[in-house]
């Protein structure tokens, strides 16, 4: 039996930074970051006592609360992020231990933006071997904390938010997650997006602070490039391996990174603007978090039933890229 999303859950901060803001920091102005990313503001966890678990435990409990369910009755957390609190322990033991769900196990999963694609298919797998009843799958980013706001071309571009989703077994076949296909990209990815600092290769010290290596750094045009091109690609080569055309297809579900690359990946699935869900101009792109909050928003708008079909796709930093197909419960 096939695993299916049962309850989703989103997670915003409540303060705005608008492109205004921006302008009055930045050489930028309004005009010139919609037009290029399509975004017109996104949400900051101002709260330096609040890092990325905060917002994956209020995602992890209202799903609990959505869902009618204790966390006792929860298997296994999965938290993709690549803003952990802190390297260990894992952000997913902190959402265990902040929502006391006993009997989990739990772990966090890096992949950028991807994250949450990636999860949302290792999350499937425990369901259809039977070694899990219940999944949470979150993704959550806290990118605000690793953005240098004197860097234009990093800091229009992210926002901070989770989303996540609670996999079970589906009811009937042919329902749930019926498909995914997962790519990485190293030898041509690992220098174009990336934080140098914090990790083995240049732990924390005066040099790393002197030379912002905490910073995300990116080759905007490479990554665009291959993100329109991977999240295309295999957008098309999801609905061919399941038969589905762009009649069938209800929703395009794709990552918040670009509104131009959103566009492109429809092109080529044949999508038309109505059935590609886009939240971009609210929110920015909130990395693992992107995914999951377009499908809670879908699914409290009443735009979710049964039988409907869901293309996800991501891209994100590695490269790392994938699709999901998902036909909902």
């Amino acid at each position: 039996m096939k695993a299916a999303i049962t309850t989703t859950a989103k997670y915003l901060p409540e303060e705005v930074l608008s492109n205004q803001d921006l302008e009055r920091i930045l050489d930028t102005n309004d005009e010139w970051i919609t037009t290029r990313t399509g975004i017109k503001e996104r949400r900051i966890l101002r709260d330096p006592e609040k890092a990325t678990s905060y917002m994956a435990t209020e995602v992890a409990r209202q799903l609990l609360e959505k869902r009618g369910i204790s966390a006792d009755e929860i298997d296994l957390i999965i938290v993709a992020t690549m803003t952990p609190d802190m390297i260990f322990p894992s952000t997913a033991c902190l959402v265990q231990g902040n929502i006391q769900a006993k009997n989990a196990w739990a772990f966090d999963l890096s992949a950028a933006c991807s994250g949450f694609v990636y999860g949302l298919s290792t999350g499937a797998q425990f369901i259809e071997s039977g070694n899990c009843k219940k999944v949470m799958v979150i993704g959550a980013d806290k990118m605000s904390s690793i953005i240098d706001y004197t860097d234009r071309s990093t800091a229009i571009l992210f926002g901070d938010g989770a989303g996540g989703v609670i996999l079970e077994a589906a009811q009937e076949e042919g329902y749930g997650v019926l498909d995914a296909r997962l790519y990485s990209d190293g030898a041509n990815g690992q220098n174009h997006l990336l934080m140098p600092g914090g990790g083995s290769l240049h732990p924390a010290s005066h040099e790393t602070l002197d030379q912002r290596l905490h910073f995300i750094r990116q080759d905007g045009k490479q990554v665009f490039k291959a993100a329109v091109m991977a999240m295309a690609d295999v957008a098309e080569e999801i609905m061919q391996r399941n038969n589905l055309t762009s009649d069938t297809i209800d929703w395009l579900v794709p990552h918040q990174a670009n509104q131009r690359i959103i566009h492109a990946t429809a092109e080529r699935m044949g999508i038309t603007g109505e059935k590609v869900m886009m939240n971009i101009a609210h929110y920015g792109n909130t990395t693992a978090g992107t995914v999951p909050i377009c499908l809670a928003e879908l699914d409290e708008q009443g735009k979710l039933h049964k039988g409907s079909n869901l293309v996800l796709v991501s891209f994100g930093a590695g490269y790392t890229w994938g699709g999901v197909y998902v036909r909902w419960q």
